[in-house]
């Protein structure tokens, strides 16, 4: 098989790995195995998966052949620099409420990239349309069952999803047929925009995705979310609009339970929080099918916090107190995360408060924490007394927690602050640290 291979940066070895004992280092960059020539990780992944191997890599300015015998259920034990090697998928949408459209200049540029890749979806759990997939991409899809894939559908009836995507699209439920038939399943999610995709075409959305199921798994309902750059054209949903789209929503989950023994369809946790109603218990998210998109995390917070509640009861309160921290978050979860850090801190004698953030940056209609900026926070804390620390949610900073959206480290926040910055993603993680 002739091959032009352009192959992956390995960014680490696995230690006890095949690719450790063959002696393969960071920096090599690998360009085929068998002769296949690697595009991403998941052809490395899935070549990699044979007994034998013959894998073709390049170090410095010389290339190299290895072979070697692979044992069951060995690992080849590789990560790379960038998990796509041939350049990622763009997003040839015009959706009118398209966030990265919204964004200002400034940003850290990752944020720029408007990715539309199924691959990263199998990867990395990010949503994609299925609006570009060649020929060549359906029989990668079969050949190597990359599921599941997370799909952004908005809506199922084919005139509103073009006008939804400002193009000519393809029939999104063909296409989840097509998928089902080989064997990959999805979880979808559907943005309401009010007046646009919601009420009777939202009922329609969500009859036909729950009649593919179990190809469809799970159904996300996220509210859009505009900044003060968006264009026009949209609008935010009111609490009373909230509070209708849950009523709905309750209905056809019980329908969904009776029909598949799972709810099926699950409100992203803005809705209850903009309808002033608490979250369901766990039991109503099932396995949680969609944590990482925003459905659920609320539910998280609050039954880690109970879970924790009588571990602190035994603890020594003297081990806590003389601590005093700044905790700051979004609008939007202030009020819950206020009472529990209350209840934490009249439990342990720590000093703790909760300061929520006002996002100038973005707008006011953005109140979530994962779209705090750098300058926003320092802009609200200035001037006060921190304590010894800032509590900053992970949220605010990109995978590796090394950036903000405005591009500002943990570093220089803590410098520009006068006190070290905490990266914390639960009230457990903060405990942790306070006993230490």
């Amino acid at each position: 098989m002739s091959v032009q291979p352009s192959g992956g940066e390995i960014a680490s070895v696995a230690a006890g790995s095949l690719a450790e004992e063959l002696g393969l280092r960071p920096g090599d960059r690998l360009l085929s195995i068998n002769g296949h020539s690697l595009r991403d990780a998941i052809d490395c992944q899935f070549y990699g998966a044979a007994e034998h191997l013959e894998m073709q890599l390049r170090r410095g300015g010389q290339e190299m052949r290895i072979e070697a015998q692979r044992q069951y259920g060995q690992e080849l034990g590789l990560s790379f620099v960038q998990p796509i090697f041939d350049g990622i998928r763009r997003c040839t949408n015009a959706c009118g409420f398209c966030f990265i459209a919204q964004l200002p200049t400034g940003l850290r540029g990752g944020l720029y990239i408007r990715d539309d890749d199924y691959r990263l979806s199998f990867l990395t759990g990010s949503f994609v349309t299925l609006t570009n997939l060649f020929r060549s991409d359906w029989e990668r899809l079969t050949r190597q069952r990359l599921s599941p894939l997370y799909v952004s559908v908005h809506a199922t009836e084919p005139s509103l999803r073009c006008r939804i995507f400002g193009r000519e699209v393809p029939d999104i439920c063909q296409q989840l047929r097509r998928l089902g038939k080989i064997g990959i399943q999805v979880h979808a999610q559907v943005v309401v925009i009010p007046d646009l995709n919601d009420g009777e075409h939202l009922r329609c959305t969500v009859h036909e995705l729950g009649e593919l199921y179990p190809t469809v798994k799970s159904v996300a309902i996220v509210p859009v979310g505009l900044t003060k750059y968006h264009r026009g054209g949209c609008r935010t949903h009111t609490a009373a609009e909230a509070r209708a789209l849950l009523t709905r929503s309750a209905a056809w989950q019980q329908d969904f339970r009776q029909r598949w023994g799972v709810r099926f369809l699950y409100p992203a946790d803005e809705w209850y929080l903009l309808a002033g109603e608490g979250v369901p218990p766990a039991e109503a998210y099932d396995d949680f099918p969609q944590l990482e998109n925003g459905v659920g995390l609320v539910r998280e917070l609050l039954d880690g916090w109970e879970g924790m509640k009588g571990s602190l009861e035994s603890a020594q309160p003297v081990a806590f107190q003389g601590h005093r921290l700044t905790m700051v978050c979004g609008t939007l979860i202030a009020p819950i995360l206020s009472r529990m850090v209350t209840e934490l801190s009249t439990s342990t004698g720590a000093d703790l408060e909760v300061i929520p953030v006002p996002n100038h940056f973005f707008g006011p209609t953005i109140t979530v924490s994962g779209l705090l900026t750098a300058q926003d926070v320092i802009s609200t804390l200035r001037g006060r007394h921190l304590g010894q620390a800032v509590v900053l949610p992970t949220t605010m900073f990109d995978a590796p927690q090394e950036r903000t959206l405005d591009d500002w480290t943990p570093r220089q926040l803590s410098s520009e602050l006068g006190v070290p910055v905490w990266r914390m993603r639960t009230l457990r993680e903060l405990v942790q640290r306070l006993s230490s």
